[in-house]
């Protein structure tokens, strides 16, 4: 994507990261829906004469195991992407002419020249996509597999008071991601190669031969299919009045998007989202500005380790920041006030704003770090005092990060899953995704009206998703590293 030109290259660039674009735990029901004993493969299969009408292969497996690890895999990897792109477009392509000044060509100058100069990238995509995968709770949940720890600790919210058994998965859960993530420092991140300087020119794409093109324009067009094959069942769902054992819906309605937007549960959890996604942003630009502006502009020691603490909640598992929140509000304890149980409003915007701070962070440092200080050198020359200089000459310049930023935090604060699932504890706090889990349990319609919701979901996401690519192009990677 970054080397190479090909046919429809602008499509792909956005179609890959489609994945990201739905909460994972809602494509659980798409791939249900097409590799289930019912489902729409086993349909097709038996209409083309290589399965027996009878016959019916579970194609996930015994435990779903399979499928969990398959939609993982398909909804993550936009992570490892953008980290990819942001490493790549840092790379000075006079390195490359240079080694191939020196004859080094070909997949030798990939894995001498590029690769290593990739590293630090590729280990924040990977580490961000094991401790995700690693911790997630929707998927299992929703392929009822119960032998994973994050559904372990889930059931064991029940008994959180008497039963010293979730604060000890919780504690080896965080133990066992900590050490994942120094080993693979080690292995991986312990080489590195700094660049003298940020990349002095633009990496112009080249454009392979015939059969180079038709191999990247293949590749992507499979990749990008399979990735979104769950989104698509979801989608096909959102329409069905009953899909059972075919290859489409046996019945087509336009009901479900709007019974979605006015069932008694779905109404007020958009309107809790809307308010805890929204608070948790503010909080988020705020410190978030604070910070940037402490690692970038001042001198003041310790900064880095500022730098480094905010980027801590994309390596320590949601689950467990959760259930910490959630143990130390129970009653008798010193923050029992906060306690969820009653009204999780606080908690969850609190939660919601720690785990998305490092998108504000560093699309703020990112933009400082883009704008020279001799704007700023020039305001206060003239008169202008620093905080003013901030307002007027700053966060102007910055505003398209600051944006960008934003807009991430609110949209994956609006369908976070971990918090959601813990926290909200009582139907009238419930969010989106809480909302949709449990319509997913509602016997009858329940599932077609969880799918309507997650589409809505879905599309207000994919307009946050590309409004951030746009305001921030191929830097839209720097939000993932670690």
């Amino acid at each position: 994507m970054h080397r190479y030109k090909f046919p429809f290259k602008s499509v792909f660039s956005g179609l890959v990261l489609l994945p990201i674009m739905l909460p994972p735990f809602v494509g659980a029901m798409g791939v249900t829906q097409i590799l289930g004993e019912y489902g729409a493969l086993n349909a097709v299969l038996q209409s083309i004469g290589v399965l027996d009408p009878t016959e019916h292969i579970d194609w996930l497996g015994k435990g779903r195991f399979f499928g969990i690890v398959l939609l993982n895999a398909f909804s993550l990897y936009p992570i490892l992407y953008l980290n990819a792109i942001a490493a790549l477009s840092n790379i000075d392509p006079a390195l490359d002419e240079a080694a191939e000044n020196l004859g080094c060509r070909g997949f030798k100058r990939f894995r001498k020249i590029t690769l290593p100069l990739m590293r630090s990238g590729l280990f924040a995509g990977c580490t961000i996509i094991f401790i995700a995968s690693f911790t997630e709770l929707g998927v299992p949940l929703m392929f009822d597999y119960d032998r994973v720890t994050p559904v372990h600790i889930f059931n064991g919210l029940k008994e959180i008071g008497n039963n010293p058994f979730p604060y000890a998965l919780v504690t080896a859960m965080l133990l066992f991601s900590i050490a994942f993530y120094i080993v693979g420092k080690g292995l991986f991140g312990r080489k590195a190669y700094p660049m003298m300087a940020k990349a002095s020119a633009v990496h112009e794409p080249k454009t392979p031969g015939i059969l180079g093109q038709v191999l990247c324009f293949g590749t992507f067009v499979l990749v990008t299919f399979f990735a979104l094959l769950p989104h698509l069942a979801v989608i096909l769902i959102s329409f069905a009045t009953d899909w059972y054992n075919a290859v489409l819906p046996n019945g087509w309605t336009l009901s479900n998007y709007e019974i979605a937007l006015s069932h008694p549960l779905t109404v007020p959890s958009i309107q809790n989202s809307l308010i805890y996604a929204g608070f948790a942003t503010l909080l988020n630009v705020g410190l978030g500005v604070c910070v940037a502006f402490v690692v970038v502009r001042s001198k003041i020691p310790g900064r880095n380790i500022l730098d480094a603490m905010t980027m801590l909640p994309l390596a320590v598992p949601g689950l467990v920041v959760a259930f910490g929140y959630f143990a130390m509000s129970l009653e008798g304890k010193f923050f029992a006030f906060l306690n969820p149980v009653e009204n999780p409003t606080a908690l969850l915007i609190i939660a919601y704003a720690v785990r998305k701070m490092p998108f504000v962070v560093r699309s703020a440092i990112a933009g400082l770090q883009q704008t020279s200080e001799s704007y700023e050198e020039a305001a206060q020359n003239l008169g202008c005092p620093p905080w003013k200089t901030a307002l007027r000459i700053t966060m102007p310049l910055i505003a398209a990060n600051l944006m960008a930023g934003a807009l991430l935090a609110f949209s994956k604060s609006m369908l976070e899953v971990s918090d959601s699932l813990i926290l909200a504890q009582k139907q009238q706090f419930y969010p989106i995704t809480k909302a949709i889990y449990a319509l997913m349990n509602l016997v009858g319609d329940g599932p077609f009206l969880a799918c309507a919701l997650g589409v809505w979901a879905m599309a207000f996401l994919a307009v946050t998703i590309v409004g951030a690519s746009v305001l921030m192009g191929q830097k839209l990677g720097a939000i993932f590293r670690l």
